[in-house]
């Protein structure tokens, strides 16, 4: 059986997060305020839970690298191993060259 999804606006998204975020006393634990606000919604409290979090990571709140750094750094890390490999492949050509310059100058 697949996996069904339950697509959620951003607006419900972001005032669920707001929600949890927003009222810190109002329930025993955050766990507990994640539940009920999920349940409103009708979303996975696991899921709303990623959504705290994303969201607390994306302000700073949290000491991680926010999503779109991370994506920016996986980006660089690409075109950096990229632009190794082509030094590497330069480099093997050009003492190829080398060598078949010598070879032709001593024959």
């Amino acid at each position: 059986m697949g996996k069904t999804t339950n697509k959620v606006s951003a607006e419900v998204r972001e005032r669920a997060v707001r929600m949890v975020l927003g009222n810190p006393g109002q329930h025993g634990s955050r766990w507990q305020a994640i539940a009920s606000v999920a349940a409103k919604i009708g979303c996975p409290a696991n899921t709303l839970n990623s959504w705290v979090k994303k969201a607390e990571v994306d302000s700073g709140q949290r000491a991680v690298i926010p999503s779109d750094m991370a994506e920016k750094m996986k980006s660089l890390e690409r075109q950096n191993r990229e632009l190794r490999q082509a030094n590497e492949i330069l480099g093997k050509a050009s003492a190829y060259l080398a060598l078949a310059e010598l070879d032709r100058r001593s024959k």
